[in-house]
């Protein structure tokens, strides 16, 4: 990729995205494209790969079955990761689900299919009741003001929960990792395939310096990630970035790729996504 491409890349505002894409969207990479950068919320930007728009989203690893055919998976600048999974929360501790209404993300979602696998594998008498998809940042005021049962949560939902006066009653994390011993695959990179196999690789390329030049320097990422932040005290912007910005996010690696074929084959097996083809997940 040359300098002067204009790339329409979406990610979301969330402290991790921010800090990985930094030094990419302000043009401190030599050689990168330029970026014309939409903030969208996760739900946004699954519908948007559905479609083909943007040249490069970040999306949920679930989202993947259905738009692999157009866009490639990038092997740096997502989110995997080990106790950094989706929880459930409640206004109660030890509420059960049966019959509840949950709140979620997106219902395609990496959390809510971790959440789908966790209750088919604890949950009985049919699981629970009806889902609602809303952006992540309303869901926990839904909860704690009755509006729902439960609640799944992402991202710095980790860190402030507590303040909202909620329970954890699950962690997807902990039940994915106990269950497999692979790190928790969140988050992808996705750019389309029709960028051709040599623009793909610069691409690649140039996000992953733009990971090490943040993790070199984290105080100039800083103003582009509290500018955007939907949770503004620094420390737990700073923890965000801890726990989601990590050695995956540089390079998938044998461990990150084996996550995401097993979460999607486990849930194509239980009818939740399309099966993968055998060289779905190659590269460029």
């Amino acid at each position: 990729m040359t300098t002067g491409d204009l790339l329409k890349i979406a990610y979301s505002p969330c402290p991790n995205d921010t800090f990985v894409f930094d030094a990419l969207a302000h043009g401190r990479v030599p050689g990168a494209p330029a970026l014309d950068v939409t903030f969208a919320d996760i739900d946004i930007t699954n519908g948007m790969a559905e479609r083909g728009e943007w040249d490069a989203l970040k999306v949920s690893y679930a989202v993947l079955p259905y738009v692999l055919d157009e866009y490639a998976l990038l092997p740096c600048g997502g989110a995997l990761g080990r106790g950094c999974g989706p929880l459930v929360l409640t206004r109660e501790a030890g509420v059960d689900l049966t019959g509840r209404t949950v709140a979620v993300p997106s219902e395609r979602s990496t959390a809510y299919l971790l959440f789908r696998l966790w209750a088919a594998d604890t949950l009985t008498d049919g699981g629970v009741g009806e889902i609602v998809v809303m952006p992540f940042h309303e869901i926990m005021p839904a909860v704690r003001d009755g509006k729902v049962d439960a609640g799944l949560v992402i991202h710095e939902a980790r860190f402030t929960y507590q303040n909202y006066g909620l329970h954890k009653l699950a962690d997807m994390g902990e039940h994915w990792e106990d269950t497999t011993g692979l790190p928790i695959p969140l988050g992808a990179i996705i750019a389309k395939r029709s960028l051709g196999a040599e623009r793909l690789t610069r691409l690649a390329e140039s996000i992953r310096t733009s990971v090490h030049a943040a993790w070199d320097d984290p105080e100039v990422s800083r103003p582009y990630v509290m500018a955007h932040a939907q949770e503004m005290d620094p420390a737990v912007a700073d923890q965000h970035i801890g726990l989601y910005v990590n050695e995956f996010t540089s390079e998938l690696g044998e461990d990150g790729y084996a996550a995401v074929r097993g979460l999607l084959t486990r849930a194509a097996a239980e009818g939740l996504v399309p099966p993968l083809g055998p060289h779905a997940l190659d590269f460029p």
